[in-house]
């Protein structure tokens, strides 16, 4: 079967509802943590016009290769896209909503402290985005240090206030369990956090990526991660403190004030939603004649452009078959507490009547009602253990 790509012709597909992911690669400093695909921005504008063509482009080209999809959301992530002009900004929501048409849907910029000024965010606002995330990481100032972030705590602090001021949704990232961080400090740390009155936070227990420089810090042994039951310690913490204060844990690492401030897009994603991916190194899921279909676009940026203009912006394209679709399904659907119906996982074959869903059941690792299975306090925590017991 001869595999449809944008720009070329392909039969259209369901008309369920898209969302749509934007990556901008580029960043200010990179972080010694961090394996997404990311540049250092300096300030080439010429290349940066180039890529935002680039995206406009291959959007195009996905939305005739799909025909009409209500839009979901849109979510702009990175790298730091709000090192983004803010008219480019607004022209990839104005095309996107052109594309792919849709109400008040929600729409995610991902921002760095250093952005913060409120006549820039208020530009953003009025853009279109509606749902800030910003990237304050800890409040600590030898912390932010050791993360290899650019700003300092009063600046992640002043960022907050402004972001609040401006935006009627807002998150914030923050990073736990860091060398010799003890529980106190980290409770101490969300307390201080918790007085700023945002509706949103994604606390993130600290990996080391392969690849990454704080892996090779690790290798050499100059950088030494708490082990697993300080880190174990943290993660309760962290969900006690959050629950007190009124925060939801709707997903493994996501914890809303209440149903309304969730993330929408991150929902579609878990749902096992498509989503358009357009920028260096996006991800995408579609439905293209009827099958599940992983893409994948050129990392580097000018590959990327010359993929899109000659009509094959993807690196990679996987058509799924049941199994693996179904696999995808579980892993991203047991991160959310809402769960995955069965009926999306039949090809696995699982039952809550029988092993290994039943045995998990029984441990009180998962939880079945209403032709559903879900991971239960006790198991989100072990729920890499929890999926292979799932999968093998």
């Amino acid at each position: 079967m001869t595999e449809p790509r944008p720009g070329a012709a392909a039969p259209k597909s369901g008309n369920g509802a898209i969302a749509v992911y934007v990556h901008w690669p580029y960043c200010a400093r990179i972080c010694p943590y961090c394996d997404f695909n990311v540049v250092r921005d300096r300030g080439w504008r010429e290349e940066q016009a180039v890529l935002v063509e680039a995206i406009l482009c291959d959007l195009e080209a996905q939305a005739a290769m799909l025909g009409p999809r209500p839009l979901a959301s849109i979510f702009f992530g990175g790298g730091t896209p709000s090192l983004m002009q803010v008219e480019d900004v607004a022209r990839v929501i104005e095309r996107a909503r052109t594309l792919f048409p849709g109400g008040g849907v929600e729409i995610t910029l991902e921002a760095n402290p250093t952005d913060a000024e409120a006549a820039h965010f208020a530009a953003l606002r009025q853009a279109g985005v509606n749902r800030l995330s910003l990237g304050v990481q800890s409040l600590d100032d030898a912390a932010l240090k050791f993360l290899g972030r650019n700003h300092s705590a009063d600046e992640a602090r002043r960022a907050i206030a402004v972001a609040a001021g401006v935006f009627g949704r807002l998150s914030i990232d923050l990073i736990y369990a860091l060398p010799g961080q003890t529980v106190a400090a980290w409770n101490a740390a969300m307390a201080e956090a918790l007085a700023m009155g945002f509706e949103h936070v994604s606390p993130y227990q600290l990996t080391i990526a392969e690849g990454t420089a704080f892996a090779r810090a690790t290798e050499r042994g100059s950088l030494v991660p708490p082990d697993e039951d300080t880190a174990a310690d943290l993660y309760e913490a962290t969900q006690t403190v959050l629950g007190v204060a009124g925060f939801e844990a709707y997903e493994v690492s996501n914890h809303a004030r209440d149903a309304a401030a969730r993330s929408a897009h991150n929902l579609h994603v878990w749902r096992g939603g498509d989503y358009v991916g357009v920028g260096p190194g996006a991800h995408g899921r579609l439905t293209l004649q009827g099958i599940r279909t992983a893409t994948v676009a050129h990392r580097r940026i000018a590959t990327y452009v010359e993929g899109v203009a000659a009509g094959t912006p993807w690196s990679d394209q996987d058509v799924l078959d049941p199994r693996a679709a179904a696999e995808e399904r579980l892993l991203l659907g047991l991160r959310a507490v809402e769960g995955v119906a069965l009926a999306d996982l039949a090809a696995l074959g699982l039952s809550p009547a029988a092993d290994p869903v039943a045995d998990l059941i029984t441990d009180g690792f998962l939880a079945s009602a209403d032709g559903r299975i879900a991971a239960t306090a006790r198991g989100r925590p072990v729920l890499d253990a929890v999926l292979k017991a799932l999968l093998t």
